[in-house]
């Protein structure tokens, strides 16, 4: 009888803490439900639809309805249709930054618009200026003439972390005021061949297409990215996102909204990376740092004193490691700001101050082309034609590094292969011996669509034609 009430005791007990554990979670899932109902709510009227019309010559008509073209880093808009002029329209995603009709998105959204269009949440459609753009960023800033309207604040993307809650806003396949959850995958993604200066957030918030220039925001509704681009096998979302991050978008728009335009840093060399290969050639027991490989004659880094050969080991204070992130954070400074160097030189420590330029037209389009080709060139020295085999009295820049995938590596270009000349057209051919002479090659295309670099390999020398995306 005792042993029989102690059970029905414990039966009791158990299945009480059961129905309360049961109650509990119920009631945490029901809180964690409408907060981000709450925070969509918040977020939605501030998120817009851009609809886009243009004229498309030669084949380049795409596809409203299926708004990717690739296989690979998928922009959001679609196939070409026939040749022949016709009017094209395309759609995307962008967010209110101000209550007076500023509005973010990527640059791709916006490219090559005779006429903008931006529907807000509540239905009201309204014709968009374009105030300014940056393709080297694929950002964008239009406005709208209307105030009073709900806009978004920008958080700290810098103290983001893998697993972070995210929610991407925009218009996946025109289905307008859509929210979808996931987690920061990773940071700093880079050297994907997508803009000129990429330092990608990596969600698996599903993106999908028309999700392109909309939000991604934290837990607090702060805008910590803007979705760019997925990766995808299919055309659609397959868990792999990328956003532009907020510490990178934030200066850009800054001065497009106030000058119309960006202006930026510049420091005047050419960089690669040093790998293990490359540090036991050169008695460097760490690989740690850059290596200038050439310093622009008449560039702030020349008339600091940076010569080639020096290894950057810090920036204001802070170790120097990676040629991108470099790049990205002299790319993002303002002319006339000084950076202290310190620079290793034949084995010593040395400290340099460089008050750096600003970026012309010739400069940008040079680290343009250069990093859509998807190569890295240093100039023919005598250890480098010992080394390849070539005589004394052979002129020209070796390829030291084709990125996989690349332009240049579609094209059939190798490491160790030897850039001669550049075709501008047939009739202008010009050779090359060196970096500076390969740079001026390069400002005369203009806006061509194909670069034909004329290379050597051993005895051989050929035309190769790189077509520019």
């Amino acid at each position: 009888m005792h042993k029989t009430w102690i059970l029905g005791l414990i039966g009791a007990l158990a299945l009480t803490t059961s129905t309360f554990a049961d109650a509990q979670g119920t009631t945490l899932l029901e809180q964690m439900s409408s907060a981000v109902a709450e925070l969509a709510e918040k977020a939605k009227p501030a998120t817009v639809s851009i609809k886009c019309t243009s004229c498309a010559l030669d084949g380049e008509y795409q596809n409203p309805f299926d708004m990717f073209g690739d296989d690979f880093f998928k922009r959001f808009f679609g196939p070409q249709f026939p040749q022949g002029q016709q009017q094209q329209i395309s759609g995307g995603s962008g967010f209110l930054v101000s209550s007076d009709g500023y509005i973010v998105t990527n640059y791709h959204v916006i490219k090559n618009a005779t006429q903008v269009s931006v529907t807000l949440d509540d239905g009201r459609e309204f014709t968009a200026t374009v105030k300014g753009s940056d393709e080297r960023t694929d950002l964008a800033v239009v406005k709208i003439d209307v105030d009073g309207l709900p806009f978004f604040h920008f958080g700290d993307s810098d103290h983001l972390r893998a697993g972070d809650l995210v929610f991407a806003l925009g218009n996946p396949f025109g289905l307008e005021g859509t929210i979808t959850k996931g987690i920061v995958s990773a940071k700093g993604r880079q050297d994907l061949g997508i803009a000129t200066y990429e330092d990608f957030i990596q969600t698996d918030a599903p993106i999908n297409p028309g999700n392109s220039g909309g939000p991604l925001i934290n837990v607090r509704g702060e805008v910590i990215g803007v979705n760019t681009a997925i990766f995808s096998r299919s055309g659609g979302y397959m868990g792999i996102g990328l956003a532009i991050p907020s510490k990178m978008v934030q200066p850009v728009i800054d001065q497009i909204m106030n000058n119309g335009s960006v202006k930026r840093a510049y420091l005047g060399i050419m960089m690669q990376p040093i790998d293990k290969e490359l540090g036991d050639a050169l008695n460097i027991n760490k690989t740690d740092g850059i290596l200038v490989s050439d310093v622009v004659k008449g560039s702030p880094a020349d008339k600091a004193g940076l010569q080639q050969g020096d290894i950057i080991v810090q920036c204001n204070g802070k170790p120097v490691k990676n040629v991108t992130k470099f790049r990205n954070e002299i790319g993002m400074m303002s002319p006339g700001q000084s950076v202290q160097l310190k620079v290793m030189r034949c084995g010593k420590p040395k400290t340099l101050t460089v008050e750096l330029g600003c970026q012309n037209d010739g400069e940008v389009m040079k680290a343009d082309l250069t990093h859509k080709l998807g190569i890295e060139l240093e100039n023919l020295t005598p250890e480098w034609a010992a080394k390849l085999g070539y005589p004394s009295d052979v002129n020209g820049i070796v390829i030291s590094k084709v990125k996989p995938g690349s332009p240049a590596a579609m094209a059939g270009l190798r490491p160790t292969f030897l850039i001669t000349g550049v075709a501008v057209d047939w009739n202008n051919q010009k050779p090359v011996k060196n970096i500076a002479e390969f740079d001026a090659a390069l400002q005369e295309l203009g806006d061509k669509k194909y670069i034909i670099l004329i290379v050597r390999q051993q005895n051989y020398q050929r035309y190769y034609t790189i077509k520019l995306n």
